[in-house]
């Protein structure tokens, strides 16, 4: 795995727990990264809208490929792409569940209820944790996604001794391969239905959880009283359309549904569980106990990486500029890469970006050594993954 790229500091700025303020980071972006255009995000959504038309119009007319062997590549491709765009699209609605999409916060929520509801995701439900997320993000008790074991609750889970756990973790290439394929599969999934990952405290108000909690429950314990109308209102947005989904099987046929809709759909919760987990581990990158952390240390602890064109053109560049998001949220994806530039020299090494592996290769890489995080018994309350390759 490679070594994140450090940026020099520069000196005379305002300091908080040895980082900049966020006074002073905030004001070091030019202020008009911090205004959206609603014209302009229109067109990013009305581009992907037409790619997903595009696509769809070509896949109609798979069936007329002379042989099977071809129309079997153009159905992968058709997946692979469609799935690349509903990962945009999601990714627009996104932008909408942070008030970034424009100034306009009933219209940013039709929009994202709209464009998540195409997509099968409850928006209000997925908006009310994930600012839960933002406000939270490397806490190691209130963070919402991807909280990490600690070698204590590992070692309590597994009946073992810390010491180990590093044999627990020397799995076959085989086996972390499967439970890769499952992760990618069904963590998104679960993580509605269920809400797997999410920390100790990491309800409304900082209450703890008392089980496995859902997405689609209005009542449910991860929702405050008031936002159950909200959530009544994202699952009204699924019923659309499942029925939608329901009555295109009958008109076209379910095989073709699966192809047109199911395929893609597997991809965009390939792509988002990919991104979200990389964004958040990497072996340099720490988590923080209740008593060591801040909202600015929690920003800073993830991570910018790259994809190339796909993570540029199709998924609006959220993938390389990922930490300045998670400083501002309401910063527009299309000025985020001008925030991150005014910031870099701020942050000096405090500002993590991985740009020279694969960003798939990362995914198996550190899927396969992150397993666990430690303080190595210095109670010094910040925790960092214990590499399972390097534990020996």
């Amino acid at each position: 795995m490679a070594e994140l790229r450090k940026v020099p500091a520069v000196q005379a700025v305002p300091l908080e727990d040895d980082l900049p303020t966020l006074k002073a980071i905030r004001d070091a972006i030019p202020a008009h990264c911090f205004e959206s255009s609603v014209v302009t995000s229109l067109l990013y959504l009305a581009r992907d809208i037409c790619y997903c038309a595009i696509l769809t119009y070509a896949a109609f007319h798979i069936h007329l490929l002379p042989s099977l062997p071809l129309r079997v590549v153009a159905w992968a491709a058709y997946g692979f792409l469609q799935g690349c765009v509903g990962t945009g699209l999601w990714i627009l609605a996104h932008e909408c569940g942070h008030g970034a999409f424009s100034k306009h916060p009933t219209f940013n929520d039709f929009v994202g209820w709209a464009a998540h509801s195409f997509l099968m995701v409850p928006y209000f439900s997925w908006k009310f944790t994930h600012a839960r997320h933002h406000r939270y993000t490397g806490h190691m008790e209130k963070d919402t996604v991807f909280v990490p074991w600690t070698d204590h609750q590992l070692a309590e889970k597994k009946n073992v001794r810390i010491e180990q756990l590093k044999h627990l973790t020397e799995e076959t290439p085989i086996v972390s391969f499967l439970q890769l394929i499952g992760h990618q599969l069904f963590g998104w999934q679960m993580y509605l239905w269920l809400n797997v990952t999410a920390g100790p405290k990491s309800l409304p108000d900082g209450r703890s959880v008392t089980g496995m909690s859902s997405h689609y429950n209005p009542f449910g314990e991860i929702f405050s009283r008031a936002q159950w109308v909200s959530v009544a209102l994202s699952d009204l947005g699924l019923l659309i359309m499942g029925s939608v989904l329901y009555y295109a099987s009958t008109q076209i046929g379910g095989w073709n549904v699966v192809l047109l809709y199911f395929v893609p759909y597997l991809w965009v919760h390939h792509w988002l569980i990919a991104i979200t987990y990389l964004q958040h581990t990497h072996p340099e990158v720490p988590h923080y106990t209740a008593e060591t952390w801040t909202y600015t240390k929690g920003a800073l602890a993830t991570i910018d990486r790259s994809i190339g064109f796909i993570g540029r053109h199709f998924f609006h560049e959220i993938i390389d500029y990922h930490v300045v998001h998670h400083l501002f949220s309401r910063i527009p994806f299309y000025k985020a890469e001008e925030a991150t530039r005014a910031i870099q020299p701020l942050l000096g090494e405090n500002y993590h970006e991985e740009k020279e592996v694969s960003f798939l290769y990362s995914l198996m890489v550190t899927f396969r050594r992150c397993i666990y995080v430690s303080d190595a018994g210095k109670a010094s309350g910040v925790l960092h993954f214990v590499l399972a390759d390097k534990a020996k």
